[in-house]
């Protein structure tokens, strides 16, 4: 491998449930490449994305970033996949490259070598209850999640924040990853006569629900909260399907910051007018890439030791504000939003940041 280029495996849906995230992941990932090439590329290397499709299987996904990581055309990994994917790859790598993982995810990881950009239960499922309960009085909720280790880990999550929120949870309920039968869980959800419904669901999957649940016309009865439902879900969802839909996270396109929109302007002029929605699964890689070359810039080094024991002096602005890294987890801002029709209505700033 050339020495003068730093190659990064860059795991991303392009197939399965979540694959409705890939091409806003692609883009904002080549907005962060073009701009850190444009001043010099980490630690004067050229930075170039290699594509790994992180919508198949983790055995699949995590076969093939360790065969790229032990051949060394990779020297670093970063994406946006789920946190079962996530959990095979950083088992394979052990710590040999730096891992920038950029989804939200269910919290806890402290594998060597991981870097986490995304946003947890803790400062988002927990203040957004607690929103809902305060503003809306929602106090009693139906969970429906995807069988896999993120929803069941922030189902537990929630059960525990609970009490703590003035609400109780009266069913949990899980599907297959790409189901498309949500009669039995929606007549979960009708018997338990929750004022609300916490959606740990995915992509094409949380698309399926909603329309269903329009259908049942339990959105007459009942408001939903997902801590990922992005700008491109809600497009396929369709306006009559959005009614009472909320959403929290550290991004939204319509949040009208200073620095959002001057993501917005940059990316729209790299990108094009047919370019991908600008979403919070797509921002987030461009945060990811972003990370990687401060965390580089601190160490002076790609070594994942050297990265490691500097990381909690790394701060920067962009597209999410002012964050930091506090024990391999950016610290930022989370918000909470209403969808109208196809676009989001940000609320509240509901957890703080830096």
């Amino acid at each position: 491998m050339a020495t003068d280029v730093l190659d990064v495996a860059f795991v991303v849906p392009g197939s399965g449930p979540s694959g409705i995230y890939g091409p806003s992941c692609w883009a904002s990932g080549r907005l962060a490449v073009s701009e850190i090439n444009e001043v010099g590329g980490i630690l004067g290397r050229e930075v170039r994305l290699r594509a790994v499709d992180g919508g198949r299987s983790p055995l699949e996904v995590a076969t093939e970033v360790d065969s790229m990581v032990a051949s060394g055309s990779v020297s670093a990994v970063s994406g946006w996949h789920t946190s079962a994917v996530r959990q095979a790859v950083a088992s394979r790598l052990r710590g040999r490259v730096p891992y920038i993982y950029t989804a939200l995810y269910e919290g806890g990881e402290r594998t060597p070598g991981v870097f986490l950009t995304g946003e947890t239960p803790a400062g988002q499922v927990r203040p957004a209850m607690a929103w809902m309960a305060r503003e809306l009085g929602v106090r009693s909720w139906c969970l429906v999640g995807s069988d896999y280790v993120w929803p069941r880990a922030s189902a537990r999550a929630a059960r525990a924040y609970a009490g703590s929120v003035g609400a109780e949870i009266r069913d949990e309920v899980y599907v297959d990853l790409g189901t498309q039968e949500f009669g039995p869980a929606l007549r979960r959800v009708e018997r338990s006569h929750a004022q609300g419904v916490l959606m740990f669901l995915l992509g094409s999957d949380a698309v399926q629900f909603n329309r269903a649940f329009t259908e049942m016309r339990l959105n007459d009865r009942c408001v939903r909260l997902s801590p990922l439902m992005d700008e491109n879900m809600l497009l396929a969802t369709g306006a009559a399907n959005t009614e009472e839909l909320y959403s929290a996270a550290g991004f939204f396109e319509a949040l009208g910051t200073a620095h959002g929109l001057d993501f917005e302007r940059r990316y729209l002029a790299r990108m094009g007018p047919t370019a991908p929605a600008i979403t919070s699964p797509g921002e987030s890689c461009f945060e990811g890439i972003t990370l990687l070359s401060h965390l580089a810039a601190a160490a002076g080094s790609t070594d994942v030791p050297a990265m490691s024991c500097v990381s909690d002096s790394v701060a920067y602005e962009g597209p999410r504000g002012a964050v930091q890294v506090r024990n391999r987890h950016l610290l930022q801002r989370i918000y909470l939003a209403r969808a109208d029709g196809l676009e989001f209505d940000v609320l509240a700033e509901i957890s703080g940041g830096v």
